[in-house]
């Protein structure tokens, strides 16, 4: 069976949450005898074409040269490449910037798509980009054959919403168990000795609320905050606490032995998403053993239950920051609570398999 993978920026992962998905379920269903391509930026840092045993497929991409807009065209000249080959499915990894042209994808593919967050409802965007995302939302249900929802939450949203029904599938990890306390040299820290959050450094992380708390905190131990600063909402935040030395702008880290050690050092890790499903970041965090601070929000609860403290606003961040130590005997049950599920509900290769499953499925309905 031969699947196209598209709507990430490509493979080896560079970016984010998606990328990190196409890459494991790519290895995954290729170790499980599934021919896969991956379709990648033209300006992907890997140029090969081919990588572990996928296939990877450059597509122009203008995105650096004319911003969001260039997505759409990256989007459209991936679906006008799929057209010249052939393939049995096609999964989509989100719908915000091709879902406009589902109406150009291969007929005889079958065509399933990740439906992600609910991405109309990031504070970032204005009410007109909204009702476009909204728009966009619908039109990925239209279009696709299949849907897949990445939390119970997204699939009750999706039957109550467009009667669509959708397979849950989530988001994968992999405890963690190669910690080397030598990466925290090149960061000056000590184990258990510092905070932090790995996140798009966007409103809807709730980044601005946890610096908040950690200002009023007045804690000298360092605080670290990995994601891209270098856009306008990343230069706002510098400039608001740069009076606060333990306030670290790290940027973006995408090695995952780094980040996954980070993680697992760290007393407290900050988890600010408020839109979505089963987000990446928050599974890493479990999987790593970090005790998580997360915005209380459903989706996080879902995933969490009683094995997390909760924050709704920056005094609860203060207060956090201030009672807390990671090592504290009581919170040792939620750190083996939330290992025990990544082993058991979210490990990738269980991941992996319900992919494997859903395209088996599906690839017995006849278009």
């Amino acid at each position: 069976m031969k699947i196209v993978i598209l709507g990430t920026r490509g493979i080896p992962n560079h970016y984010g949450g998606f990328e990190q998905c196409a890459e494991y379920l790519a290895l995954g269903l290729v170790k499980r005898g599934f021919e896969i391509v991956v379709y990648n930026s033209h300006n992907h840092p890997y140029q090969e074409k081919e990588w572990n045993g996928v296939q990877i497929v450059h597509c122009y991409d203008p995105e650096y040269k004319l911003g969001t807009a260039g997505q759409f065209i990256y989007d459209l000249n991936c679906i006008l490449d799929i057209r010249k080959r052939k393939c049995d499915i096609v999964l989509q990894l989100g719908y915000t910037s091709s879902s406009i042209w589902g109406w150009l994808m291969p007929k005889k593919a079958i065509i399933t798509t990740n439906m992600d967050g609910l991405e109309w409802k990031r504070t970032k965007y204005s009410n007109t980009v909204k009702k476009f995302l909204r728009y966009a939302e619908s039109l990925g249900v239209k279009y696709s054959d299949f849907l897949i929802s990445d939390s119970i939450g997204i699939q009750d949203y999706l039957q109550k919403t467009y009667n669509a029904s959708s397979t849950y599938i989530a988001y994968g990890a992999t405890i963690f168990k190669n910690n080397d306390i030598k990466i925290l040299t090149e960061y000056n820290l000590l184990p258990f000795e510092y905070d932090m959050l790995i996140a798009r450094l966007e409103p809807e992380n709730s980044i601005e609320i946890i610096l908040d708390g950690v200002a009023e905190a007045k804690l000298l131990r360092p605080f670290l905050v990995i994601g891209n600063h270098e856009t306008p909402y990343g230069q706002y935040l510098k400039q608001k606490f740069s009076s606060h030395s333990q306030i670290k702008f790290i940027g973006g880290i995408y090695n995952i032995d780094v980040l996954n050690n980070l993680r697992f050092y760290s007393n407290i890790y900050f988890h600010g998403h408020t839109v979505g499903g089963t987000n990446p970041s928050l599974l890493e965090a479990m999987a790593s053993n970090s005790l998580i601070c997360a915005n209380d929000n459903d989706f996080n609860r879902y995933i969490l239950g009683d094995d997390a403290v909760y924050f709704k606003d920056a005094i609860d961040v203060k207060n956090h920051l201030l009672d807390i130590q990671y090592q504290e005997q009581k919170f040792q049950l939620c750190l083996m609570e939330n290992t025990n599920k990544i082993d058991k509900i979210y490990d990738w290769e269980l991941i992996v398999d319900q992919y494997a499953k859903h395209f088996t499925e599906i690839s017995k309905q006849i278009k």
